[in-house]
């Protein structure tokens, strides 16, 4: 069973504190001392509810992962590797691995019970980091849905456009997942989505803080951070 999730936020070592001096101030949290062997983990502790968003330090262009935490690892270990995952490291209390498609994630022992509120910015737009959509090559697409789907217990259901579909996360949990089929077969990723009453006027508020606006999508704005990371703004409702 899933008690919990998290979003990481994975960016440059050498661009961490202007990666988190921004994702802390769109997401109105404050930044954990930062912990591991190498100091390569924080937690953004928001103002109200549980933590469920973590900052780490990679030696690469980084991008996000997803955290779950779950009753039993031995036993969540064990049905990953079983529908096709291959178990990169194990740690006390959490086991890292990649999907069939070469996706990482991580199964870990923590939990939580409240969900933060929505983020009130400029213009008293509402907005929330609350998704992680699963950047999927579309030759494995099918497959990797199954997967997740079989993984976590949760329905893959159809969305509004062709190339997505989305999982089923019970209301109570904070990181809702998104699964996009790529129109190419490059490397398996993934991004963080916000939720947000107004993407225009909150994606003038992220400008404001150093984040660069790429595209416009059907009902999304593609944009990165201060240092690169792409992540989307979406039209979804911030509030549960």
């Amino acid at each position: 069973m899933i008690r919990w999730n998290w979003a990481f936020i994975d960016r440059p070592a050498e661009m961490f504190d202007e990666a988190f001096a921004f994702w802390t101030a769109v997401s109105a949290t404050t930044l954990s001392e930062r912990s591991g062997r190498n100091k390569e983990f924080a937690t953004l502790e928001p103002a109200t509810g549980d933590p469920c968003l973590r900052a780490q330090a990679v030696g690469g262009p980084g991008g996000a992962h997803l955290d779950l935490d779950v009753d039993d690892l031995a036993a969540a270990r064990r049905r990953a590797t079983e529908l096709g995952a291959e178990l990169v490291a194990d740690h006390d209390g959490w086991s890292l691995a990649r999907s069939p498609a070469g996706i990482a994630f991580c199964l870990t022992t923590e939990d939580g019970t409240r969900v933060p509120e929505p983020v009130r910015g400029p213009g008293d737009t509402l907005s929330s980091i609350d998704q992680v959509c699963l950047d999927i090559p579309g030759s494995a697409f099918d497959a990797e849905a199954r997967f997740w789907s079989e993984l976590t217990g949760w329905d893959a259901r159809a969305a509004d456009l062709p190339e997505f579909v989305r999982l089923a996360v019970p209301d109570e949990l904070p990181i809702r997942i998104l699964l996009q089929r790529l129109a190419d077969d490059g490397p398996a990723a993934a991004h963080l989505d916000i939720a947000c009453s107004d993407p225009e006027a909150v994606a003038v508020w992220h400008e404001s803080l150093g984040a660069r606006r790429v595209r416009s999508g059907t009902s999304w704005l593609v944009m990165t951070d201060p240092t690169g990371g792409v992540y989307c703004l979406t039209s979804r409702s911030p509030r549960r």
